[in-house]
């Protein structure tokens, strides 16, 4: 992988969450607190990065990523440029390193990149211009590095700092989802206590991904007496596919339900990256409920894109 760091040490993109050690990540989370004040509207911040300018490269279909992305550099004062795939020469067979490095050209001095295909921000990061910032939106099944920082820093509102006291349980698609890869990475680097993976056997990835990780088969255990239960998408073709025999029988198997959660701790937190399938892998009673953390999630995704473009971007 492209190296995220300059020779002196400093991040020079976010690509990844593995690799990145804990106090990075918890230097991320800190400055994304500072700033969770000014996230959510106001003009404070907006000369922090006057004159830059950040492009959403997505190649994906996004709603709160790129959103959020949109509202954080707009918040610290850059010039924001949006990216249509679908009115741009990459519908005429142009390819992305080309479309970067036409609009690098143009004085575009980051790139929020969302593609399908794993490794694909980092193989654009190492035909990047010097200087030019790469931050991943999420590509593949590989990672999503800032979904996986909103959800730390949403659990570290929740619990506190002391993620070694924390049991938590990811739930789902974990096989296919770059979200879970993340929050993997985050929490093994933050020192959680017990981590915790529950999905069917043919949603569950090999084992060097969920290495240290408890893993289980049967939701019922999985949540006893956890602090957070963070649950993932279920994509509707993994039925096509045959991994799954039908959503009614997944709901039945893997969905959470206030049944379920009663089994957690009484002060246990929901999560969800959204879209969130209800009636799927969530109940709405659940995802409505006052355990939901679901939409400060949503908000904290502003304010830690905020503090990742501050941190790559800023003198």
């Amino acid at each position: 992988m492209t190296s995220q760091f300059s020779p002196d040490g400093r991040l020079r993109h976010l690509l990844s969450l593995d690799g990145l050690n804990g106090k990075t990540i918890t230097s991320l989370l800190d400055q994304a607190q500072a700033l969770r004040a000014n996230a959510l509207g106001g003009t404070a911040l907006r000369q922090t990065l006057a004159g830059k300018t950040v492009c959403t490269l997505f190649f994906e279909p996004s709603t709160r990523t790129r959103s959020s992305f949109q509202l954080a550099a707009q918040r610290l004062g850059a010039d924001l440029l949006g990216f249509d795939v679908l009115a741009s020469s990459a519908k005429k067979g142009e390819s992305a390193l080309d479309t970067l490095r036409n609009l690098e050209a143009m004085g575009v001095d980051a790139f929020v990149v969302r593609m399908a295909e794993d490794g694909a921000a980092a193989a654009l990061a190492a035909g990047a211009k010097p200087g030019t910032v790469l931050i991943n939106g999420g590509d593949g099944r590989s990672n999503h590095p800032t979904q996986g920082l909103l959800d730390m820093l949403t659990l570290r509102q929740r619990k506190g700092t002391d993620f070694s006291r924390l049991k938590v349980v990811i739930v789902g698609d974990v096989k296919h989802s770059r979200v879970a890869r993340s929050d993997l990475h985050a929490l093994r680097a933050l020192g959680a206590g017990e981590i915790r993976v529950c999905g069917p056997q043919s949603l569950l990835p090999d084992a060097s991904v969920t290495a240290g990780c408890r893993v289980f088969a049967d939701l019922d255990e999985a949540v006893q007496g956890v602090d957070a239960v963070m649950m993932l998408r279920l994509q509707r073709e993994r039925m096509d596919e045959g991994l799954v025999p039908s959503l009614d029988e997944y709901f039945r198997q893997y969905g959470l339900t206030s049944e379920r959660l009663a089994n957690a701790a009484a002060d246990a937190i929901v999560m969800h990256p959204g879209p969130m399938n209800r009636g799927v892998e969530i109940a709405d009673a659940v995802a409505d409920g006052p355990q939901s953390v679901i939409l400060d999630q949503v908000g904290n995704g502003v304010a830690v894109r905020m503090a990742v473009m501050k941190a790559l971007l800023s003198p």
